[in-house]
């Protein structure tokens, strides 16, 4: 083993104890959901608060009930809802077109397409499978937090019939894999890069988690549910486009680990989950992030600010589940520097206006996904000065005053 490789590994083999009791004690707190990307802890705090009349989160359970009214209203979603077929004929199976691919103009049939970076092709809208799955897993997702915040059964019944319509059901059930995603017109028929659209699924896991406690949400469903993503795991592990996707080095390698973690530690494999966190140090802190915590292969795209934020929570949330199996990601530093907390160091006067973003951003420059980045960062590092940060305090119906980073303090002392 190379020495810095030695250095990385030890640095990051265990996790360091953080000192995270939570808002009262079991004999008194809610039940505790399996969740991952949602902090259990912050859940259960939120909702004894609420119970114990806590107005200041008040708005924000309000703008949940009026978000999952309307979420009430949608669907159910199936993949199976679309006029193309796939190439194996079968519309069970993903489908979708590369989104940054354009018909070659000097081309009579635009064959083979062209790449115009960070420029989407309307007409990758005319397959809706893509949209469709971020709508059913936003839906089930809003719909399963109002279920766990208000106790109101409709919600859960709605939520876990999208999940059934899209995983489940025979007649209109996704097959757990990707192989036809991102085709591009000319080239191929899909390839490993578009896995990149199913990381929303990690979030499907936390709708899951959430509805584990609804009766109407069997054991028959939970297993049904657990053998799909079984599936899906196995493809995503051994399949072409998998080891292609994993062997990516931005953001696309860091998304493919999100989901592989996710999906493994929600089935219980968290040996698989343990050796892909692992790795995360060598493969994609060292490779991703110079020591001044510049990202260069985000920042060489058309959308250099927005891809190194999407980059970036990527490798927190990867840390967040380290904490699952005991892999400290959020302390971890190769030899040189190369960090998560350096990435925001450098990203950090962007996001306050201290200085301007001097790298191409062709949709416009903003903030605000920076924001909830530094919320975490101020719980995650209590000695740095990302408490002190002039962040711009989120709405008092803002959903993250639910579930995201609880601070200590107010907003208002951080101005």
């Amino acid at each position: 083993m190379k020495p810095a490789a030695f250095l990385i590994g030890l640095c990051c083999a265990f996790s360091l104890a953080r000192a995270t009791a939570p808002a009262a004690s079991p004999a008194t707190s809610p039940a505790a959901p399996r969740v991952f990307l949602l902090d259990r802890l912050r859940l259960i705090d939120s909702k004894l608060r609420l119970e114990r009349g806590d107005t200041s989160l008040a708005p924000a359970r309000e703008a949940l009930r009026h978000d999952a009214a309307r979420a009430m209203k949608l669907g159910p979603f199936s993949v199976t809802d679309k006029q193309a077929s796939p190439p194996s004929g079968d519309k069970h199976d993903y489908l979708s077109q590369a989104p940054y691919w354009w018909p070659d103009p000097e081309k009579p049939d635009g064959l083979p397409y062209i790449r115009r970076d960070g420029k989407r092709n309307p007409d990758i809208y005319k397959i809706p499978d893509n949209l469709s799955m971020k709508q059913m897993i936003e839906t089930a997702h809003t719909l399963a937090l109002a279920w766990y915040f208000t106790g109101d059964e409709t919600y859960a019944r709605r939520a876990a019939l999208l999940l059934r319509t899209w995983f489940i059901a025979p007649e209109t059930r996704m097959n757990p894999h990707l192989r036809f995603a991102q085709g591009i017109p000319g080239v191929n028929t899909g390839r490993g890069i578009g896995i990149i659209e199913s990381v929303s699924l990690t979030t499907a896991i936390d709708a899951v988690g959430l509805l584990k406690s609804f009766p109407a949400w069997t054991d028959d469903d939970q297993r049904a549910i657990r053998a799909w993503f079984d599936q899906y795991l196995t493809w995503l592990l051994e399949s072409e486009n998998g080891k292609d996707e994993s062997a990516e080095k931005n953001n696309h390698g860091t998304h493919y680990d999100l989901q592989v973690v996710t999906f493994a530690l929600f089935l219980g494999k968290d040996d698989v989950a343990k050796a892909t966190l692992s790795a995360v140090p060598q493969k994609r802190i060292a490779v991703q992030i110079e020591p001044d915590g510049r990202q260069p292969l985000e920042l060489a795209r058309t959308k250099a600010w927005s891809y190194s934020i999407m980059n970036l929570r990527g490798l927190m949330q990867l840390a967040q589940l380290g904490e699952h199996v005991k892999v400290d990601l959020w302390n971890c530093k190769t030899p040189d520097g190369r960090c998560i907390r350096a990435a925001l160091d450098y990203l950090g006067p962007y996001a306050t206006g201290e200085k301007a973003w001097p790298h191409e951003q062709i949709n416009g420059f903003r903030a605000e996904g920076a924001i909830i980045l530094f919320r975490r960062a101020a719980v995650e590092y209590p000695d740095s000065a990302y408490s002190r940060m002039k962040l711009p305090p989120l709405p008092p119906a803002h959903i993250d005053n639910l579930i995201g980073p609880r601070l200590i303090g107010n907003d208002e002392d951080r101005k």
